[in-house]
């Protein structure tokens, strides 16, 4: 009999789920993916600006995974066709935006956290004796702590203050005092149980995910990760139904019955199997009904509020030789974090001059709370100051905004998401950043997992 699943959530882990469906299960298998919202990719979105295409969520994935064979990106990229579309950025310096001035990002560090004290130069100021070693590892085994803690208590705050922050800010948009290491780092949280010095665990971090010199770090699509998107969703040729919400999922004889659609006009579809790729809240709202536990454990991830500005600067307009810019939360501005996309990118020199701003941390979605036009304005002054001039006004710009768009991972999350899943009945998965990380190529893994689970046990 014809198996059907349905795959709740259409970004790029609900697609990745999609395509491994359709690789796993027999060509007759109906995949239907529900998304809400009218348009597939969540939180992968291409848009233009003055004439150039910029992406107005994220805007790479990483090439490698930590045991240094290609991601779950790459992977995905190829098996969509699209492997010679990838590109990469130019190899142009980052810098922090501190103090009123521009300073080179120092070498060496793991997300912030540096192996060599000796290269952190005047950014930040770190006491080496209190990295000693007391004769066992830093962390328990299965022990997570934030890592504000361990970096601040073997470091010194500065470090975190001035680099491990920006960092994490940058890409989670969150506090290193409240997020996890075992999730945010998970290299130095095993080498962590092993060595008895931050410093010995960082290095020996970096050589357990030694990448390759000259080999890119980063790619991204060409044309942009909308592409990536429409691929995935072609190749999965799944049914996509969008703009109609999942209210509900019950257990049947056989399987699964989703109640859609509004109140007034429900919709009901049976399926054998359910991929849930939404954030933790609706996760958890779905899943009271048929897996209470596990709606308890998911339903306490906070999230984090940001918004992008995009700016299209006059041709010619000057900006340091630089990728672009992290600023810590210490120097109390609304951006931190700036993409010099035309350097970055290596775009046409005689085109716009394209500028990504991210604003907003996590607790401060107060200061997001103004139309798009104050938010402009604010980003132009913020950067103004920071890069020591008034910027000339753009020809054209947009406002992005992703509300509670990026999950904050607290100490435990692994834990209390194997608890979770271990809730689960049989047939259903969770898929996506709100489990099991930010990143495309994670996202992507997270999705053929839950493919990959709902797989077996239709096999059992």
């Amino acid at each position: 009999m014809r198996k059907r699943v349905a795959v709740i959530g259409g970004g790029i882990a609900g697609l990745a789920a999609a395509v491994r469906l359709r690789d796993l299960t027999p060509p007759d298998t109906e995949i239907i993916v529900y998304e809400q919202s009218g348009a597939l990719g969540g939180k992968l979105r291409t848009g233009e600006l003055g004439g150039v295409t910029v992406e107005r969520g994220a805007e790479s994935f990483l090439m490698t995974g930590a045991d240094g064979a290609e991601s779950a990106a790459v992977a995905l990229v190829k098996r969509l066709g699209l492997g010679d579309a990838i590109r990469h950025p130019a190899r142009v310096p980052a810098a922090l935006a501190f103090g009123g001035r521009l300073a080179p990002m120092p070498g060496g560090t793991l997300v912030g956290v540096p192996g060599d004290l000796a290269q952190l130069g005047d950014v930040a100021h770190a006491d080496a004796e209190r990295d000693h070693d007391a004769g066992r590892p830093l962390l328990a085994e299965g022990e997570d702590v934030a890592v504000g803690a361990l970096v601040r208590e073997r470091y010194g705050d500065e470090v975190v203050d001035r680099l491990v922050d920006p960092m994490l800010g940058g890409v989670y948009a969150g506090r290193a005092d409240g997020l996890s290491l075992q999730v945010t780092m998970p290299q130095l949280a095993r080498t962590a149980r092993v060595e008895h010095t931050l410093r010995d665990a960082v290095r020996a971090a970096q050589r357990a995910g030694r990448r390759v010199p000259g080999k890119p770090i980063f790619g991204a699509v060409e044309g942009g990760m909308s592409r990536l998107v429409g691929a995935a969703a072609a190749a999965s040729s799944a049914r996509i139904s969008l703009g109609l919400p999942v209210r509900e999922i019950a257990r049947t004889a056989h399987g699964w019955r989703l109640l859609l659609g509004p109140v007034p006009a429900p919709q009901t579809d049976d399926v054998d199997a359910v991929v849930l790729a939404v954030p933790a809240s609706p996760a958890a709202r779905l899943l009271s009904g048929v897996a209470p536990a596990a709606a308890a454990a998911l339903g306490a991830l906070d999230y984090a509020s940001v918004a992008l500005v995009g700016l299209a600067l006059p041709p010619g307009t000057p900006l340091p030789d630089l990728s672009g810019f992290l600023v810590p939360p210490s120097e109390g501005t609304l951006v931190k974090a700036a993409t010099f996309v035309t350097t970055k990118w290596s775009l046409p020199g005689d085109g716009p001059v394209i500028v990504r701003a991210s604003l907003g941390r996590a607790g401060e979605q107060e200061r997001l709370q103004f139309d798009d036009a104050v938010l402009l304005e604010r980003a132009m002054s913020d950067l103004g100051a920071l890069l020591g001039g008034e910027l000339p006004p753009p020809v054209a710009s947009w406002v992005q905004r992703w509300g509670g768009g990026l999950p904050q991972y607290a100490p435990g999350h692994l834990d209390r998401l194997a608890a979770a899943r271990a809730a689960l009945p049989p047939g259903l998965a969770l898929a996506g950043a709100a489990f099991d990380g930010i990143g495309i190529p994670v996202c992507i893994a997270s999705g053929e997992r839950a493919a990959e689970d709902v797989s077996k046990a239709w096999e059992g």
